[in-house]
């Protein structure tokens, strides 16, 4: 999938450290502003408990994960939008991504500097949130100049443009994001087509100490952190990058004890990509046979031919029809024979909507 999250917050509150642990892809990490200066980019697998339940189902040859990008972005400061730091190369970056994950420090550390000088979640998070604003202004300002004489002629398309332009310039200069703004469904269309910054979907990542992993209730920081996010209806996930760059270098057995050791199920970076697959507007469908058992990545919303071209695009091409039984009731029978005998497996058609944890066989003809 082309879909990428980029991973942005100020300098030194652990960014370049998360990005390390969740892609292992080494992108330079150090106690000063500016380390990651180019974007780096990782795959990720996506973990999917699913995947592992119908390897031990269909025992294929081979097991294949999905997975998606993220983007560790440069750390931002107060004044980017004007170029201050590395200013507007920044924001170039992300508005190349799809949706946001914002890292915030929420953790005292006197040997990691502050960039401000103190921690302050909240304050933080605004500085960001308002050079991204500043520069969606910026953007929406030169729009309204190139079509305010048109709409003065009374030309319509440009008087409704005008319209959706002047109600983001209002939302901007009371420091409002894009994604906070209502509009009807044509206007969210030209709304899109603007590509602004504050348009995309936030997720936040509350960076703590190596000890305060298992009481982030307790942390005052996270729940500052917590709230602020309540009022912009987005999901908060606790990690902390320190731990999750030891459990990155441990596999099987050893990673399990570790996190049984730390009293933790799941760890914060399988809770943060999943939360982050979700965000992106990611779902997933499986494919088992004997030869292999795979996990395919789609975006919500898509019908079964246009599923069938992620694998191929002569299987779009020449589609017929999918033969599909849920996960669910894949599992509850116990074999793919038995859902069937169930009557749980179906026959689905070109106006099917796929539906996350699909089990799907395409039959095409080219």
């Amino acid at each position: 999938m082309a879909l990428t999250a980029g991973i942005v917050g100020l300098p030194n509150v652990g960014k370049s450290t998360l990005f390390n642990a969740i892609t292992q892809a080494g992108a330079e990490s150090a106690n000063y502003p500016f380390c990651t200066i180019d974007p780096n980019v990782g795959i990720v697998e996506v973990p999917d408990v699913r995947l592992q339940k119908l390897t031990e189902l269909v025992k294929p040859k081979k097991t294949i994960p999905t997975a998606f990008e993220f983007t560790d972005i440069a750390g931002i400061v107060k004044g980017a939008s004007k170029g201050e730091g590395l200013g507007n190369q920044f924001l170039s970056h992300i508005r190349q991504v799809d949706a946001i994950c914002h890292v915030v420090r929420c953790f005292q550390d006197e040997n990691i500097t502050h960039v401000s000088g103190k921690v302050d979640p909240i304050s933080d998070i605004e500085t960001i949130n308002l050079e991204l604003i500043l520069a969606d202004l910026e953007t929406v300002t030169k729009r309204m100049q190139r079509v305010e004489k048109m709409a003065r002629q009374k030309d319509k398309e440009a008087m409704a443009e005008y319209e959706v332009l002047s109600k983001l310039n209002d939302a901007f200069e009371e420091e409002t994001p894009a994604r906070a703004v209502s509009f009807t469904e044509e206007q969210q269309k030209l709304v899109q087509s603007l590509h602004l910054l504050t348009s995309k979907s936030v997720l936040y990542v509350a960076n703590v100490g190596e000890d305060e992993l298992l009481e982030a209730d307790n942390n005052e920081y996270v729940q500052l952190v917590r709230n602020f996010a309540a009022k912009d209806e987005a999901e908060v996930i606790v990690v902390s990058a320190k731990v999750e760059s030891e459990i990155a270098e441990l596999e099987g057995e050893e990673r399990e004890m570790f996190l049984e050791e730390l009293g933790i199920a799941e760890s914060g970076l399988d809770q943060l990509i999943k939360a982050t697959y979700h965000l992106l507007g990611l779902a997933t469908y499986f494919t088992a046979g004997e030869q292999e058992v795979r996990a395919w990545t789609f975006e919500k919303g898509i019908k079964a031919p246009q599923a069938a071209g992620i694998i191929h695009s002569d299987f779009e091409k020449g589609f017929i029809r999918a033969e599909t039984v849920s996960y669910d009731d894949l599992v509850e029978a116990g074999s793919e024979q038995a859902a069937k005998e169930k009557g749980k497996t179906r026959l689905e058609g070109k106006d099917y909507l796929v539906k996350d944890g699909d089990v799907m066989h395409f039959r095409f003809n080219v």
